[in-house]
């Protein structure tokens, strides 16, 4: 991961824009799964506070993968990089690293997080199992937005699995998470 986070770097000092400068200065370091726990708990907790689908989301699943801070930076060719956890009914099973490559036409940096609601036994089953799971493979994700909260309630839940992106910082138009690299972290 040292590459990756140096590439990340050598992105928001090419880019150079002092916008950049939050987005830039947290890339992630080797952090201590301490930290981890906190992050993602305190991230959780904001999230389903202040979003009611969410919090009907979380009634509802039968695990979350919280990854609370993730940095992504490109100029022509960009990725997204993060550490986060899965929990089950509020106890956390294990770790995972999360992982997106992109190209094409964009230049910056931002940082974010995100959520993804395991909605059924199959899905967390395949997330367990897989040895690196491509968000678009495997279960059904939907990318929760603003509009679309408004018209979830818990009889509407059908998919496997509801994502939702929080804490959008910097300088880069649109996050999604489709073609992401979901894998668990060694013990």
């Amino acid at each position: 991961m040292a590459k990756f986070r140096s590439k990340l770097l050598a992105a928001c000092l090419l880019v150079g824009a002092p916008a950049l400068a939050t987005a830039c200065n947290s890339l992630p370091n080797e952090i201590s799964r301490q930290d981890i726990d906190s992050d993602s708990q305190q991230a959780l907790n904001k999230l389903t506070s202040e979003n009611a689908a969410a919090r009907a989301i979380a009634g509802q699943s039968r695990a979350v993968l919280i990854f609370p801070s993730i940095v992504k930076a490109g100029l022509g060719v960009g990725g997204a990089f993060g550490e986060g956890q899965m929990r089950k009914g509020g106890t956390v099973t294990d770790y995972y690293s999360t992982f997106t490559g992109s190209w094409g036409l964009q230049a910056g940096a931002q940082q974010y997080g995100y959520a993804v609601f395991l909605m059924n036994n199959d899905a967390v089953k395949y997330v367990e199992d897989s040895d690196g799971w491509e968000i678009g493979v495997g279960p059904t994700v939907v990318l929760v937005n603003a509009g679309m909260a408004e018209n979830l309630s818990t009889s509407t839940l059908k998919e496997d699995a509801y994502a939702f992106i929080f804490n959008q910082k910097g300088l880069m138009a649109g996050v999604s998470i489709e073609g992401t690299k979901i894998t668990k972290l060694e013990k």
